[in-house]
């Protein structure tokens, strides 16, 4: 076996791993849950815009602080 798709492999991995730490493949995962739980006739997920939009409102309104 050569080790360039092994390689390949574990490069392709490893990206996905740091899309999902950095939060890049969000609206990705939030379509799949979308059209896994959601879907309903004559519904529509969030476009992306939207939804950016909708987390980052969800993630910095509120207080935001320890004590």
């Amino acid at each position: 076996m050569t080790i360039a798709p092994r390689l390949c492999t574990a490069l392709a991995r490893a990206w996905r791993a740091l899309r999902r730490l950095a939060g890049d493949d969000a609206y990705e995962r939030y379509l799949a849950h979308w059209h896994a739980r959601h879907a309903l006739p004559g519904s529509t997920p969030l476009g992306r815009r939207a939804f950016y939009r909708a987390e980052v409102e969800r993630k910095w309104s509120g207080v935001s602080r320890c004590c």
